[in-house]
């Protein structure tokens, strides 16, 4: 079941990174603003660096200092990671992690045309993350791990490539009760990031688990109705970029059936057919990677909004 859940999600982030879907058209920005990225901080980064995907803004929240190193697990365009770039300035580095290879591709277009020297990007899949023990400072992430299928992993490698007092600020989706079976069930929700997401205290028992202290999962109080906004804007059989036309042409024509669309074209189905607010919350994720001197026992706290 694993590996056709991440072949679906393969399938459905590739087609809209070989789309011409990006932060020039008004719905992707509406998303964007809604889920806390102000208009300045958009027009600092490529346009195509923003698809509509984000459910919270981990930039905004992970008090990133100049000379760090961050790591964005899911990266997709760069949306983050660029942000992230301007934060910890060129004596820090900031390096983006996502198993699709259409987002890699756009995503390195994206920083070669804006000169970006201080990022980098690796085709990788989150619960395997091919980089050094406690070698970051700050991991962020943004409406992905929802979609691994094997979260105490991807909970065990952000520990693992933290450095001791190292932190996490990632937003995500999480359940507020369980599904009914039909969303549960259904791939299109799980592309979605709503069937994989699980609840507040699993969160907090599974980063708790893998080692973290000080573990805050809270209610961002954001509307997933704002995901509407984009569904004119979505269809996955949009003109691929040039550049991108090769990687995406097998997988975009899978997601173009009239059995299918896009991941915005699926949630749109979703909102209509569900009050997903009432089921699930964007969350903000905040833990730290003790120290070895560390005497402070493991915290968790769930919250409803701050």
């Amino acid at each position: 079941m694993s590996e056709q859940l991440l072949d679906s999600v393969k399938a459905k982030y590739g087609a809209i990174a070989g789309s011409t879907l990006s932060g020039e058209h008004a719905g992707v920005k509406a998303v964007a603003e809604a889920f806390g990225y102000t208009p300045e901080e958009l027009a600092s980064i490529p346009a195509e660096a923003n698809m509509g995907l984000s459910c919270g803004n981990p930039t905004a929240i992970a008090h990133l200092k100049p000379g760090e190193v961050v790591v964005d697990l899911g990266s997709g365009g760069g949306l983050d990671v660029f942000l992230a770039a301007q934060k910890v300035g060129s004596t820090g580095r900031v390096i983006g992690i996502d198993m699709t290879q259409e987002m890699i591709a756009r995503a390195r277009t994206n920083a070669e045309a804006a000169g970006y020297k201080n990022v980098e990007f690796h085709q990788s899949t989150i619960d395997r993350i091919p980089l050094s023990d406690s070698s970051v400072d700050c991991v962020i992430s943004n409406c992905v791990i929802n979609l691994a299928p094997d979260k105490p992993a991807v909970f065990r490698e952000i520990f693992r490539i933290l450095r001791p007092g190292g932190r996490l600020a990632i937003s995500d989706i999480a359940l507020r009760k369980d599904l009914p079976e039909e969303l549960a069930s259904s791939i299109a929700a799980y592309t979605g990031c709503i069937a994989g997401a699980i609840k507040v205290e699993q969160y907090c028992n599974g980063l708790l688990e893998a080692g973290f202290q000080y573990v805050e999962v809270v209610d961002d109080g954001k509307d997933l109705n704002a995901y509407k906004n984009v569904q004119s804007q979505s269809s996955c059989c949009s003109t691929p970029k040039d550049e991108l036309r090769q990687l995406s042409a097998k997988r975009a024509s899978s997601c173009c059936g009239s059995a299918s669309g896009s991941v915005h074209q699926d949630l749109d189905r979703l909102l209509s057919d569900f009050d997903l607010n009432a089921m699930a919350a964007s969350v903000k994720v905040f833990a730290i990677k003790p120290t070895v001197s560390s005497c402070c026992g493991p915290t968790c706290c769930g919250a409803e909004g701050r």
